[in-house]
């Protein structure tokens, strides 16, 4: 058996005899070639049983890869040590021409601007202990709507808002801040989330849902608490924070709730959790509970203050958790964990596919950006039995691998190869970096 089909071992009971079989050629080919990774360059290089209509017929079956990754995962987790987070974010994949599923213009960090491209959503498990990060589950997001082009050559009049008494609108009701309304993305992601910890179980419970600045408002916060996770985030850097009032109650109307505004520049020496100096970066960390005026809930915030001693200029960041008993190292180190899910979007496109992929069809765009993730999944499962340390090790050696067995073809036929797997395993050495760890 290869050390492929005994990673993958534990995928059987959830697939059938074919698509495990397709599953295993694809996936020992990813391991083996080089250059884009299309359909086309991935049956150059399967075994017998894996030629290009095999390729194509597994990218059109619907397959269920939370519970693939869930399977894969599962055994390597290490569920009673340490804290698991749930980590999000959304990825961008450029792509020419107008037939891909799902195309649309959405904005990339690398162009700083919306490019042509499609987007994919997804949830992570990441180990605090071990600073691992494993992609779970990934849906498309679809496109923004088109903005309809006017036909009138001549401008819209704009008329002037009509001026209205100062105060309150007669007969305006109080709004319930817990009763929000999602957008489409937070939409999706609730409705993944709900998915994810239906697959868990009672196998695992996380705490913390970790998603970056694009979740630091109250809609946000109300989604997660409804699916029973504390939200990790980060607010805006101009975010109007309140310290809760504490003065003395006059005895008639409501009691007030918010008392002095925030200033970040001029934070209580009472919260500050530490302050440090490297080279002429200093560095405090400020710990506060705070309220906003668009949340329903009071935050645990967390600002990290960073002050040049030599030009004196300075900049915060401002972190936040509705878990307030949640200390502040655990938060900034949470928060920081969260960017591990970039180095699995950084692989799959490296690596396994992500910008290579040429379908068009919606289940194959999904399976083709499934698939990708799947072989990060797996190549960090088997990089933690074989004690590599990078996937550029991994791939040279099984590169190397398929070359010897190439050469072991043409071996006369009465040629003693009782001991080939034994050769094979010392040969392939070609373009390693790294020689991998040998447990003590």
């Amino acid at each position: 058996m290869s050390e492929i089909s005994t990673v993958l071992l534990s995928l059987q009971p959830i697939l059938s005899i074919k698509l495990f079989r397709q599953l295993s050629i694809i996936s020992e080919a990813l391991l083996m070639m080089q250059g884009r990774v299309t359909m086309l360059s991935m049956s150059r290089w399967t075994r017998r049983g894996g030629s290009y209509r095999t390729i194509q017929r597994f990218f059109l079956t619907h397959i269920d890869w939370s519970a693939l990754n869930w399977a894969l995962i599962k055994p390597r987790l290490n569920l009673h040590q340490g804290v698991i987070l749930l980590a999000g974010d959304a990825t961008t994949v450029t792509k020419s021409g107008k037939k891909t599923f799902g195309l649309g213009r959405f904005f990339s960090s690398i162009y700083a601007r919306a490019v042509p491209s499609i987007a994919f959503q997804t949830l992570s498990l990441i180990e605090v202990e071990t600073r691992r990060s494993w992609p779970l589950l990934m849906e498309q997001i679809a496109p923004p709507p088109q903005k309809k082009e006017r036909t009138s050559k001549h401008k819209p009049t704009l008329q002037k808002p009509s001026k209205r008494s100062p105060g309150r609108p007669k007969g305006s009701k109080n709004k319930n801040r817990r009763d929000v309304k999602l957008n489409d993305e937070m939409t999706q992601v609730k409705a993944m989330l709900t998915r994810l910890l239906a697959l868990l179980g009672e196998t695992l419970t996380p705490i913390y849902f970790v998603y970056d600045g694009a979740f630091g408002n109250n809609a946000a916060v109300q989604m997660s608490r409804s699916v029973g996770l504390h939200l990790i985030s980060k607010l805006r850097n101009n975010s109007a924070l309140y310290f809760e009032w504490s003065g003395v109650y006059s005895g008639r109307g409501r009691r007030p709730m918010y008392g002095q505004r925030i200033n970040y520049q001029k934070l209580p020496h009472e919260h500050l959790k530490s302050d440090e100096t490297d080279q002429s970066i200093r560095t405090r960390i400020y710990q506060v509970a705070a309220l906003h005026k668009t949340c329903a809930d009071k935050l645990n915030v967390v600002i990290i203050l960073k002050e040049d001693t030599k030009t004196g200029k300075s900049s915060h960041i401002i972190l936040f958790s509705t878990d307030r008993a949640l200390n502040w190292e655990a938060l900034v180190d949470y928060y920081r964990l969260r960017f591990q899910i970039e180095f699995n979007f950084r692989d799959a496109k490296q690596h396994w596919g992500l910008e290579d992929f040429m379908v068009t069809k919606e289940r194959a765009v999904l399976n083709a950006a499934n698939l990708s993730l799947f072989m990060v999944n797996l190549s960090k499962a088997m990089m933690l039995d074989s004690g590599e340390s990078s996937i550029l090790d991994l791939k040279a050696r099984h590169h190397s691998i398929r070359y010897v067995r190439e050469v072991f073809k043409i071996l006369p036929k009465g040629a003693d190869v009782i001991n080939i797997e034994d050769w094979i395993s010392k040969i392939p050495i070609l373009g390693r970096i790294h020689a991998p760890k040998v447990a003590a």
